[in-house]
């Protein structure tokens, strides 16, 4: 298997990029394509051992960065890493392409400029994964389609609910159409999704859910469009990250709690462990001719190597061909 990580998609590239690419040759022994500025990838490459290692370098002159506005720069930029990455897996040169940059960008060039949509596809979908109380749940889309339709939002719940299926190895995964209520209610886009998945034979709908559901476990794929999908992402985040501080600021509050603190440092070490989104790496870009897998721009060097591996998983499941058929 070839697999290309972007060397310049996260905040601190390449450094992490790099590592996290040599630590997945090392784990799996599949060739990775490290794309990006060869001078600055092989300085970093020069700090691991890489001996025996399947690693190539194939040189970007451009970086579609952070602060780009995603069209422009897919526009603009047409030799970044990001077009040369993904235009080797269009070509049939490499399996997988993954990378935590500019998420808009890798939308924007995968769709419009290299892989282009799987035939049928309305639109593609961003999808994230997150850990919940019974194991991990699919949502999409998480932010690549603010507005629209029932039908949109029918094919997310094809394309997600055969990722859970095919690569995270779900039976018959459980979805879900995220809302305000478990009863059918909600605003005109829900109600009118809801009667179109109630009426597929191709998904387990199991109706409306909440968060809270969604979180317990009552669901392994969750469908939404892009702007309330990227509410659930940001306020988990967001929650995630306020509770870890209140609970750090209470435990060193004085010397009995610290001790406590102390004590209970295994048990929050694997609270951490599981809902860390380093653990999962990434998830992948639904409805494009080709893998795409995209992580956080703060990943460091353990999320890219796990995002490889959310790209292997999906290569070996054959996603891409699974959904180009079940969008048919």
């Amino acid at each position: 298997m070839r697999i290309v990580v972007d060397a310049m998609g996260s905040d601190t590239y390449p450094g992490p990029d790099v590592a996290g690419a040599v630590q997945a040759a090392e784990a799996w022994g599949d060739e990775i394509i490290l794309v990006g500025d060869q001078a600055r990838i092989e300085i970093e490459l020069a700090k691991h051992s890489t001996a025996g290692l399947k690693l190539e370098v194939v040189h970007a002159s451009e970086v579609i960065e952070m602060t780009d506005k995603p069209a422009d720069g897919a526009k603009h930029k047409p030799n970044s890493s990001m077009h040369v990455g993904t235009q080797l897996v269009a070509d049939g040169k490499a399996d997988a392409f993954v990378s935590a940059g500019n998420t808009g960008g890798i939308l924007a060039v995968a769709t419009l400029y290299t892989l282009k949509r799987i035939k049928g596809v309305n639109r593609p979908a961003l999808s994230a994964v997150f850990p919940n109380l019974a194991g991990r749940v699919v949502v999409a889309d998480i932010g690549a389609n603010a507005d629209c339709k029932p039908e949109f939002l029918a094919q997310f719940a094809i394309m997600a609910g055969m990722y859970a299926a095919l690569a995270m190895k779900i039976e018959n995964p459980r979805v879900a159409l995220l809302s305000n209520g478990e009863e059918e209610k909600g605003n005109t886009l829900v109600k009118e999704t809801a009667d179109l998945m109630r009426a597929m034979k191709t998904i387990n709908y199991v109706g409306n859910m909440e968060p809270k559901e969604v979180l317990r476990g009552e669901a392994d794929v969750a469908i939404a469009d892009g702007f309330t999908g990227n509410i659930f992402l940001k306020t988990l985040e967001a929650t995630a990250s306020m509770v870890n501080q209140l609970i750090r600021d209470q435990l060193i509050a004085s010397p009995l709690t610290i001790i406590g603190g102390l004590l209970s440092r295994p048990a929050f070490k694997r609270v951490r462990d599981r809902i860390d989104p380093f653990e999962i790496g990434g998830a992948p870009l639904l409805g494009v001719n080709g893998v795409v897998i995209i992580g956080h721009g703060r990943s460091n060097d353990f999320a890219i190597k796990n995002a490889v591996n959310r790209a292997r998983e999906a290569v070996e499941s054959g996603l891409v061909d699974a959904i180009r058929d079940g969008v048919a």
